[in-house]
């Protein structure tokens, strides 16, 4: 797939560091040699089209309502991945899933027009160890959605994806750090 190609290649000359020693500080606490700042590919034009692209070829043919996660890694993806589901005449819903209860009004803490009962899968920028991940699928599964599975544009290879089984769903990621990384 053309798109997937192109995403290969964006993430190679945008979004990956690498260096000799861990000098890169995970939001986990731990130490690292190569960091993912997807943020400069999810919130840029070109790469928002080609992950719409992408992830709306992964799930066109499955029954799903809507597509969202845990602010701000998900948003964009969740958004492009909606606008390209419009334009193929088959209209798939974003949603946010805040870290916290609204603090004011009704207190939510998933905003969209998604609705108990729907089928949804949840979105992740990078995997590493899935507790982002998880968070959102729970607050998903107490406002009633039905979880789907998880989609990733990057696996870590840290843990996450047997975090993520042993909840029962499964991970699909686009990318394999080891792959990335490899060539």
């Amino acid at each position: 797939m053309k798109y997937r190609v192109r995403l290969e290649e964006l993430i190679r000359e945008r979004a990956l560091k690498v260096a000799d020693e861990p000098i890169f500080k995970l939001s986990s606490g731990k130490m690292s040699n190569y960091y993912i700042d997807l943020r400069t590919i999810t919130l840029d034009p070109e790469g928002g089209f080609i992950i719409g692209n992408v992830i709306y070829e992964m799930i066109k043919d499955k029954k799903v309502d809507g597509i969202g996660g845990l602010t701000l890694g998900a948003d964009p993806i969740a958004y492009a991945t909606s606008l390209i589901s419009y334009i193929n005449k088959n209209p798939i819903k974003p949603f946010v899933v805040r870290k916290e209860p609204k603090g004011h009004g009704i207190g939510k803490q998933i905003e969209g027009n998604v609705k108990p009962g729907d089928g949804v899968y949840i979105l992740e920028d990078v995997v590493t160890t899935a507790g982002s991940s998880l968070k959102a699928v729970k607050v998903a599964k107490d406002f009633g959605l039905k979880v789907l599975g998880i989609i990733t544009l990057v696996d870590r290879e840290e843990g996450g994806e047997e975090n993520i089984r042993k909840e029962g769903l499964e991970l699909t990621s686009i990318f394999k750090v080891s792959d990335l990384l490899r060539r």
